[in-house]
């Protein structure tokens, strides 16, 4: 597929997808949406490990409102079911580690759009912010799901309410991300953080996916089942041979991935 709006790369297992529309400050439009979602789909199959992240000084505005008309006549129900659920679902639903290399703003849709990432890396200049309610709307997006897992109910609803900016320290510090870096160390530190997921054992990535967000739905019971099958699967891995291996040798593991 040729893309417009996003880049996308593959280099030693890692998958980097960059939003490409500097511009309007990366905002989703349909067509972006769809090539989000193609490319997520398809490093899932090709690398180790995929990062989402801007270019610009913006990593994702939200929704592009700059047709008015458009705007004000779009079928938001529609567009969420058919655009915005797939491009989520493939993030979430992706077999490898996925982190949002968030390099600056983070509003509305754009916002929602980095923490369904399993691992959010903010560089300190950046922000978030659910600006729904500026406009007369909801957080979507999956932002009604991610946001009180997150950060508590409390938190969650105080950010869709005022729809107040967030710096990344802020963020960090309330366990919305992962971790907030200075603006000259930030993208060393994604792309050392994704080649440590990118050599690491990818089948236990999967599961520990698998597992974590499980942990929402289930009670201990079904939890502890659901971990029981996933490690006694984890078990029967290369990756999990090679490891006790490596430890009796006294030596780094060489995890070979799927």
């Amino acid at each position: 597929m040729q893309y417009e709006t996003i880049t996308y790369e593959i280099a030693e297992d890692v998958a980097v997808i960059t939003l490409s529309r500097a511009d309007v400050m990366n905002a989703l439009n349909t067509q972006m949406r769809a090539e989000i979602t193609h490319a997520v789909q398809a490093a899932g199959r090709a690398a180790r490990v995929v990062v989402l992240t801007g270019a610009g000084k913006a990593f994702c505005s939200g929704q592009d409102l700059g047709d008015r008309e458009t705007a004000a006549n779009m079928d938001l129900e529609r567009v969420l079911r058919d655009e915005y659920e797939p491009m989520l679902n493939a993030i979430t639903g992706c077999p490898v580690p996925t982190i949002a290399a968030v390099n600056g703003a983070a509003a509305g849709a754009g916002a929602n759009l980095a923490l369904v990432h399993d691992v959010v890396i903010a560089t300190e200049s950046a922000f978030f912010m659910q600006a729904f309610t500026r406009i007369g709307l909801i957080p979507d997006a999956g932002g009604t799901w991610a946001l009180p897992r997150q950060i508590g109910l409390a938190k969650a609803m105080g950010a869709a309410l005022f729809a107040d900016r967030i710096s990344a320290r802020q963020a960090d510090a309330m366990g919305m991300i992962w971790e907030a870096v200075p603006d000259a160390e930030f993208e060393a530190t994604w792309q050392a953080r994704a080649a440590y997921l990118a050599n690491g054992p990818t089948e236990a990535y999967a599961r520990i996916k698998t597992a974590l967000r499980g942990a929402f739905e289930n009670n201990l019971e079904a939890q502890l089942r659901l971990e029981s099958r996933l490690q006694g699967e984890c078990g029967k891995t290369r990756d999990f041979k090679e490891g006790i291996v490596a430890f009796l040798e006294k030596r780094p593991p060489s995890f070979e991935g799927r």
